[in-house]
């Protein structure tokens, strides 16, 4: 609401009714079909090691579910499609959780190698972007050099040292030990893929995907068509960052750091 609180909609209606070449977009969103493909089968990888066997098919499709689901909640896609295949291949609901968590770490390596290749090949960009946007970098990194920002992190490893003896050593918390057992070994599940090419070449093409159907979507519109491959993987990565913040699919920051 904040970010489109100006925003001239009737504007929206005459690019979309008259300003736009569908078949580029059409294009584009078939790379967003194979990206939900590539994460199926690669979920599908990691589920292995752990006896879990679930249909091709259902992967992806509980895939599209959870994006789906996220349109309305943010983030319940992950536990959705977690109940996807619980329902429908008998997968274990906590090992298939603690898969998912280990496939937000190889995202995060992706992204974050990603970038740092941009942030050093456009770093004039984020510096300009920092600063008309009125962030001060210089105080983030003031933040990790104080002593206060590592008390608080004693703090709060020791709070998670107390939950952890609790949860192992009081019979109340059995039930949920387990679960957090199996969620520790869907997670472990990683090192024991048998396909780790296949498995690598699924991660690469999920974000390979992910940008194609970013940027060919450029040439959707006469504004952007020149703009070139280089500006798009700038604004894919700060686009990126943008939706770490839990709305529904990124709407309002994801808009607001493109622009």
């Amino acid at each position: 609401v904040w970010v489109y609180r100006d925003f001239n909609f009737q504007r929206v209606g005459e690019v979309l009714f008259g300003g736009m070449n569908y078949a580029w977009m059409l294009f584009s969103l078939v790379f967003g079909v194979t990206a939900a493909v590539f994460r199926g089968y690669r979920w599908k990888l990691a589920l292995e090691p752990l006896g879990e066997y679930p249909k091709t098919a259902n992967c992806v499709y509980a895939i599209f579910i959870s994006y789906a689901s996220s349109l309305i909640i943010p983030r319940v896609g992950e536990v959705t499609r977690c109940g996807i295949l619980a329902k429908y291949d008998n997968v274990s609901f906590s090992k298939s959780l603690g898969t998912v968590v280990s496939e937000r770490m190889v995202d995060t390596l992706c992204m974050g190698l990603l970038s740092g290749f941009m942030l050093l090949l456009q770093l004039p960009v984020f510096l300009t972007f920092f600063a008309e946007t009125g962030t001060n970098v210089n105080r983030y990194v003031d933040i990790f050099t104080s002593g206060h920002f590592y008390l608080i992190i004693l703090c709060l490893l020791a709070v998670f040292i107390l939950a952890v003896f609790l949860i192992w050593n009081i019979a109340l918390f059995a039930k949920l030990k387990g679960i957090l057992l199996n969620v520790w070994q869907g997670f472990i599940a990683l090192k024991d893929i048998r396909h780790i090419p296949l498995y690598i070449i699924c991660s690469l093409g999920i974000w390979v995907s992910y940008f194609l159907e970013f940027y060919l979507a450029f040439y959707a519109f006469g504004f952007s068509a020149d703009l070139g491959v280089t500006v798009a993987l700038t604004m894919f990565v700060v686009g990126t960052f943008a939706v770490i913040v839990p709305t529904p699919n990124g709407a309002g920051p994801w808009h607001f750091a493109v622009m």
